[in-house]
């Protein structure tokens, strides 16, 4: 008995690569359009969650904001973000506005500045690694579910049966 196979068969296995192709494309072009626009990113409260341990750990000072002038001023201060001013000794100073959480201020020194620097690297090392191990975990799942579909080893109709 002699197996032919049908024609269509290349052309429903190049058919099949190029689909694929295409959602991956989109898919991938869909996650970078949302990271762009801030879609899907941190909110206010997660930041300030992720950013005021590190702080803290880095030598900074909660300052809180106890009394209703204390917050009208920190209400003023641009929120979240790490700034800085130069002290009447000349030295550097930073400082880190928290209005709608913990309404308090952090403030520390250039040692303390620096020390921040360095966990915000680690946690975003931290961070990218995370994301290369889930990416691998899905790749390899992928892999697992391709494996597994009949049709994929030519096993089907039109496929090396003829029919």
């Amino acid at each position: 008995m002699r197996i032919v196979k049908h024609p269509s068969a290349s052309l429903a296995r190049h058919t099949s690569s190029v689909v694929v192709a295409a959602v991956a494309i989109v898919a991938a072009l869909t996650l970078c359009g949302c990271s762009l626009l801030g879609i899907g990113g941190p909110t206010p409260r997660q930041r300030a969650a992720d950013l005021e341990p590190m702080l803290s750990a880095a030598g900074f000072h909660m300052i809180p904001a106890d009394a209703p002038e204390k917050m009208q001023h920190l209400k003023t201060l641009p929120p979240l973000k790490v700034n800085y001013y130069v002290g009447k000794d000349g030295a550097m100073r930073y400082w880190f506005a928290d209005p709608d959480y913990c309404h308090c201020l952090y403030v520390g020194d250039e040692a303390a500045y620096q020390k921040y620097q360095n966990l915000r690297i680690q946690a975003r090392i931290a961070q990218n690694e995370q994301e290369a191990a889930e990416e691998n975990y899905e790749a390899q799942q992928q892999m697992q579910m391709n494996m597994m579909n009949p049709f994929g080893f030519g096993f089907g109709p039109g496929i090396g049966f003829g029919f």
